[in-house]
């Protein structure tokens, strides 16, 4: 009788596991089934004690109470407008005084982060709507501080809105398409120094601020388009369309760009001074709290040195105030953590000025008053400052470089707090005073939970448990991320995670795939939560590996820019060697090892299997790079200088001067209206693949964009590299 039962609870658990789902394509690519439920949109008003969030299918902007969670008002219902122009609101802006909601619908993307739409003003006490203007979409629309304005950007030209009087005033005249462009970046400053919008109100309503980009000599690129479904161009039907901008590649012409001020009453425009003879960026302009005077972020070309200018807005004269120097070059997250304290007399900066990233404190007048975070860890995202508190709140990856936590710490630098409490990726956003703040937890094995808290720390409510999420990912069966570290045979510790087949035997060999990106203080190898191809890759029985090599983030500047002027070599060195440390793992075949990655990724894996001498039996580069010289000047010299100055870097690094050395099959896909890593990469590539007589697969999607999606395009992408490495590793 004993021996019955114990059968039947030897065999339950087996029967369990065969009842469990396992993880296919279409759960990835058509369902979304792994995404787990999150808090989007919640934005915190002016007194920091309610926020909004927009709801009912984006029909209305409902406020709530941090305190209690309960909801206390509907700001906005597109239901209660007679004869409502606007069936939903895609995205809103409160103004200051909280009595106008600046909304916007009918979004029609330009590049990654810009796009154009129409905008509405809506009048909380009036109940009124109204287009913002007649004359077709805008961009960028912003309120001015008094609540009374709204400058946007139409067809390359900045315009001002006088809401009170109905009045449209245009402020510049030269805006043109491939030409001058107003109040926005061009495609490389909206690429590579991540923003869509180059203007800012001065504080008193009365200046507004704008950067003047004057692409007339920068070249064009250009690629055809087709008549596809997914975009559809029917005019194309026939005969194929043309798309031209302006993409300065490296070492080539860029934009020439200049600071502008209008000043509303006044309606006149002085260009600021700024003394240089060489070329130089401006990536930001931003107000500080004095009157007149506006801090305008610049760049030299190198990008190695940061400069903060102070324009005086009535002379037009600048003034350099603080300079950060770098042997290799400052990073781009500098631009969006400098923040001018209210006091008048300070401005905070974030940056690698002792090997790490930190907070500093320093005068108006560029004197360093003290640093504030210190140690051998980065400070990741700055999150502000609570001048009643006297408290900075920060993220940082202390405790490790694959976790992250949330801070605060007092700005005389005696205090610090540890705000969150489980191991694993932390992010907040805070209420507009500090006095609250959201926090997005996840780990390898916990979906995101959402909870809010107290300035202090302290949960006073959990606003997503995902719980029914949980539930459904129990009806799956799950090979857990497990995270591994290894030394290189140059002494490099390198951390990695892997995924092994489903119902794993550690006395078999397996299939081996690599999945990296490998860019420029990028990382992979993070505890947060994420189910992607690499778990249906599991049930296929292949053993997925991922490794972040020496560039990658969060160890420090050393590790971090070690390889500047040389970008890939270190980087395809370090998963070379990893490949090979997988190879000696007793479960994994060594014979049977491919790579794979996209853009960046793409790159690498080219690289890979033309340094690798054999060890990777399959490539696929989806997107690559595979000639540095043709991409794009920021970007690009910002890690190589320009090629004019470091040709052998360039050349030595390029998978199309590696041609000859291919080993291994590899699978190259692209999309030809990439307006990022343009066609050219892959074209180029494949006609010195052919002159070294080397055999490869290509595929390309017509009028994809670097992102390769739409229709069932990514459903169709995968379930192809799923064949491949199927019939080839």
């Amino acid at each position: 009788m004993n021996r019955i039962f114990l059968i039947i609870g030897l065999l339950l658990p087996l029967t369990i596991l065969a009842q469990k789902k396992t993880v296919t394509l279409e759960d990835l690519n058509k369902n979304y089934s792994f995404y787990p439920k999150s808090v989007h949109g919640l934005e915190s008003m002016k007194d920091g004690m309610h926020y909004t969030t927009l709801e009912n299918k984006a029909t209305q902007v409902v406020k709530y109470a941090y305190a209690t969670g309960k909801q206390v008002g509907v700001i906005l219902d597109l239901a209660n407008i007679e004869d409502c122009p606007v069936s939903h609101i895609q995205g809103y802006e409160l103004n200051n005084t909280e009595t106008k909601v600046l909304i916007y619908t009918n979004k029609k993307a330009v590049y990654r982060r810009s796009f154009k739409a129409d905008y509405y003003v809506y009048d909380i006490k009036q109940k009124e709507i109204k287009p913002l203007s007649e004359k077709g979409r805008e961009q960028v629309a912003t309120f001015s501080p008094n609540g009374e304005m709204v400058a946007f950007v139409r067809d390359n030209d900045m315009y001002i809105s006088k809401l009170k009087f109905g009045i449209e005033v245009q402020i510049t005249k030269d805006g043109e398409f491939n030409k001058i462009i107003n109040g926005i970046p061009d495609w490389v400053y909206e690429e590579e120094f991540s923003y869509n919008k180059a203007f800012e109100w001065s504080p008193n309503s009365l200046e507004l601020a704008y950067v003047r980009f004057d692409e007339s000599e920068v070249r064009e690129f250009s690629f055809p388009m087709y008549q596809g479904s997914h975009p559809n161009y029917d005019e194309n039907a026939l005969y194929p369309g043309e798309y031209k901008f302006k993409y300065p590649k490296a070492g080539e012409t860029n934009s020439k760009v200049s600071v502008n001020v209008f000043h509303v009453k006044n309606r006149t425009t002085k260009t600021m001074k700024i003394e240089d003879s060489k070329e130089y960026y401006i990536p930001r302009i931003k107000w500080t709290h004095e009157a007149g005077q506006l801090g305008i972020f610049k760049m030299n070309r190198h990008q190695n040195q940061f400069d903060l200018l102070i324009a005086n807005t009535a002379s037009s004269l600048t003034k350099n105030i603080f300079t950060d120097r770098n042997k290799f070059f400052v990073s781009e997250e500098v631009l969006d953590n400098l923040t001018f304290l209210n006091d008048g007399k300070h401005f905070i900066y974030v940056g690698e000025l002792d090997g790490y990233n930190h907070i500093h404190l320093y005068t108006m007048a560029g004197m360093k008053v003290r640093q504030i975070t210190k140690g051998d860890w980065d400070v990741m995202h700055y999150y502000g400052y609570d001048a009643k508190k006297k408290l900075i709140y920060y993220q940082a990856a202390e405790k490790s470089p694959t976790q992250r936590e949330i801070y605060a710490v007092s700005i005389d630098a005696k205090k610090k707090y540890t705000l969150s409490t489980e191991a694993g990726t932390n992010n907040a956003t805070f209420s507009s005073n500090f006095k609250y703040f959201t926090n997005y937890y996840s780990s390898t094995t916990t979906p995101t939970k959402v909870t809010l808290h107290s300035q202090s720390g302290k949960l006073i409510r959990t606003l997503e448990d995902n719980k029914s999420f949980n539930k459904m990912m129990d009806e799956y069966l799950i090979s857990p991320k497990e995270f591994f570290s290894f030394k290189t045979s140059e002494g490099i510790e390198l951390n990695g995670w892997m995924v092994k087949p489903l119902n794993f035997d550690p006395n078999k060999k397996y299939p081996v795939l690599m999945t990296q990106y490998s860019g420029p203080n990028s990382q992979q190898v993070l505890d947060k939560w994420g189910i992607g191809w690499e778990q249906y890759l599991a049930t296929e029985g292949y053993l997925v590996a991922c490794v972040d090599p020496r560039g990658t983030g969060a160890r420090g500047e050393e590790f971090r820019k070690c390889t500047y002027m040389q970008l890939g070599k270190l980087e395809s060195d370090d998963q070379i060697e990893a490949a090979k440390y997988l190879g000696s793992l007793t479960y994994c075949d060594a014979d049977r090892i491919g790579i794979w990655g996209w853009s960046f990724g793409g790159f690498m894996s080219s690289s890979c299997l033309s340094k690798g001498d054999g060890i990777f039996k399959v490539g696929i580069a989806v997107a690559p790079v595979t000639n540095w010289r043709y991409y794009d000047s920021v970007y690009t010299e910002r890690y190589m200088r320009k090629p004019q100055e470091n040709a052998k870097g360039y050349d030595d690094n390029s998978p199309i001067n590696m041609a000859e050395d291919l080993s291994g099959r590899l699978f190259l896909i692209h999309g030809t209206a990439d307006d990022n890593v343009h066609y050219q990469n892959t074209l180029e590539y494949v006609e010195q693949l052919v002159q070294a007589n080397k055999q490869f697969d290509m595929f390309v999607y017509p009028n994809r964009n670097h992102s390769i999606f739409g229709g069932n395009t990514r459903m169709h992408l995968y379930t192809m590299m799923s064949n491949y490495l199927k019939k080839n590793l």
